[in-house]
């Protein structure tokens, strides 16, 4: 039997230009891949990270696990469009094999199964029933598409993305492709009979209420149709958002074999930026569209404008960088890392002669294995800087002070705004320091400084600790001892402790042990910014301000006599928007000394 008819052509070409399209892409970016990413891609491809991978795919790609935790709606809308297109194509396959045997059949015979099986053996309704339960199942999907687009806040979403040109094509074809086939297949039921409960039923109907000629009239063009909105979406599926759904599979085997963005961009950001299905899930966290009406640099635009080239230096710098729409974005894309190599590779300066200054310079003060770094926030907070000096102390601690009398800054500042080739500078010179002076611990106020020391100082045989750690180490060692007072606290999780470095719970235990800690509605993984992110380099004063009345707002329903912080960036930043007081963690310990 021949299974090809003209209205197959549309699909074919789609098929094919896909397949050459995605086959060419992938070979480009991992053939470009740095060497060190290469060699990590070979070692883990015959590891076990592979088949965990293979776990992962079905759990992100097909059943969207992530989204439904944040939206369960919008998680069922991806997972009926997915996974409900995937078991359509596989049943359809053993239905395939079921009428046929193992008989070679080409692609468009599977996909147009319908068309080819009138009048081929005995009928199975078994699977009549199921395909058009897959089929609804999908169609299910489709009008909560339909819905999203048309009121979002249905699906508990404040606002949709926005889409190009290329975009809207891919989408209307791919909203109409589901339609057309339940219309084909009604058609063709109406005109040889059978079907399942969906397309027999409309097929029955048809037969009964339309004239024969007009049903066989529209029979070929409706499968031409299906056919073209087949092909059109395939053809255009990799230059719009629709090509995450080829970009995510790969993502996440490349993640699990430790291939992670660099400072330096490099062809697995294409992974990162195309696995983006724009799904618009980071528009609501972010809080320069909540609150300052900004709604054109969000992560989704911000990848959309990176993937086709029109990135602008405005776009880029203007974002907090504080996480909240990494942590909720259904793919895991590491969005502040892309942010900060796109900085670098629009401004970075790689030499400048103001660092001369750095040789023979080393202001520190005292001994002592434990090593304390203010940082520079800190040294524009001192009573923070204060505190510390009482607790350490209080329990008899030796301290090396790093930066009390100043110092190097710890470079992240610098990195955040893209000029990774100075920070690196200043990093060498402190990393050189901590060693010189053989500390063990080091201990910094400043999450800012805690993040870069962590994750890009490598210091060997160095622990470093923020001051809520440490300070809640000594109450666990006994070494400190608190007066619980009985003061009604609230605590605001610092972007760069909480989402940065994944420390919540040691101020809270810290907290506790000193009077009562009242928890604001946006907490931990969902905390507010406080608006004086370093990182963004574009709002002005008035709207930092506007963004800490905002988040500080929340701290003041909680009834509380005291907001805390642990960042002093943060303690500024929120102090300028409330009138509660607003004190260190360490503040409210050397109080209760």
């Amino acid at each position: 039997m021949t299974f090809f008819a003209p209205f197959c052509i549309p699909f074919i070409i789609g098929t094919v230009s896909l397949f050459i399209t995605i086959v060419a892409k992938w070979a480009s970016w991992i053939y470009y891949l740095p060497r060190a990413d290469r060699k990590l891609l070979l070692h883990g491809l015959f590891s076990v990270q592979t088949v965990k991978g293979v776990g992962e795919v079905v759990c992100e790609c097909l059943l969207h696990r992530r989204i439904f935790r944040v939206n369960p709606l919008l998680g069922y809308m991806h997972m009926s469009l997915a996974f409900g297109w995937f078991l359509l194509i596989a049943v359809g396959w053993v239905e395939t094999v079921a009428y046929l045997g193992f008989e070679p059949v080409p692609l468009q015979g599977h996909v147009f199964f319908k068309y080819f099986s009138t009048g081929i053996g005995e009928h199975k309704p078994v699977f009549d029933f199921v395909m058009d339960a897959l089929l609804l199942f999908v169609l299910s999907g489709v009008a909560l598409a339909w819905s999203k687009r048309l009121y979002s806040k249905a699906m508990g979403m404040r606002r949709t993305t926005k889409h190009f040109l290329g975009d809207r094509v891919a989408l209307s074809a791919l909203w109409f492709i589901f339609p057309a086939r339940l219309v084909a297949e009604s058609l063709t039921c109406a005109v040889y009979g059978g079907g399942g409960f969906l397309t027999g039923t409309i097929g029955g109907w048809l037969a009964t209420h339309v004239n024969l000629d007009v049903l066989q009239a529209l029979y070929e063009p409706s499968w031409w149709f299906y056919s073209c909105a087949l092909g059109v979406f395939f053809v255009a599926m990799p230059f719009s958002r629709y090509q995450h759904i080829f970009t995510e599979i790969p993502l996440i085997f490349l993640r699990r074999y430790r291939l992670l963005p660099r400072e330096k961009a490099s062809t697995l950001d294409k992974f990162q930026i195309q696995a983006c299905s724009r799904c618009g899930i980071c528009l609501d966290p972010c809080q320069l569209q909540q609150d300052l009406g900004i709604n054109d640099v969000q992560s989704v635009y911000f990848l959309r404008d990176r993937r086709y080239n029109r990135l602008k230096l405005a776009v880029a710098n203007n974002c907090l960088m504080c996480g909240r729409c990494e942590a909720v974005c259904p793919v895991g894309i590491n969005l502040n890392a892309l942010r900060q190599n796109s900085r670098d590779t629009m401004r970075n300066i790689p030499d400048e002669s103001r660092y001369k200054y750095f040789k023979g310079l080393d202001r520190s003060i005292g001994e002592g294995r434990v090593g304390y770094f203010a940082g520079c926030m800190t040294l524009l907070t001192p009573r923070t800087l204060h505190s510390m000096e009482q607790i350490f102390k209080a329990v008899g601690e030796d301290v090396w002070w790093a930066d009390r009398d100043g110092g190097v800054c710890c470079g992240r500042p610098l990195k955040l705004s893209g000029e990774t080739d100075s920070a690196k500078k200043m990093m060498r010179f402190n990393k050189e320091l901590f060693y010189k002076h053989n500390i063990s611990t080091l201990v910094t106020s400043c999450p800012i400084c805690l993040r870069v020391f962590r994750d890009e100082y490598a210091l060997r045989g160095i622990e470093v600790l923020h001051h809520s750690e440490y300070i809640a180490r000594l109450m666990r060692e006994g070494r400190l001892h608190l007066n619980k007072e009985g003061g009604q606290f609230t605590y605001h999780d610092p972007c760069e402790l909480g989402r940065g470095c994944g420390i919540y719970d040691a101020p809270r235990s810290v907290i506790s042990a000193v009077g009562d800690l009242l928890e604001p509605k946006h907490t931990r993984e969902n905390a507010y910014c406080c608006g004086g992110s370093l990182a963004n380099t574009v709002i002005g004063d008035a709207q930092q301000l506007r963004l800490a009345q905002s988040m500080s707002a929340e701290f003041e329903a909680t009834g509380a006599d005291t907001i805390v912080t642990a960042c002093p960036l943060c303690k500024k930043s929120i102090a300028r928007g409330t009138s509660l007081p607003v004190k260190d963690l360490s503040e409210i310990v050397a109080e209760s000394l």
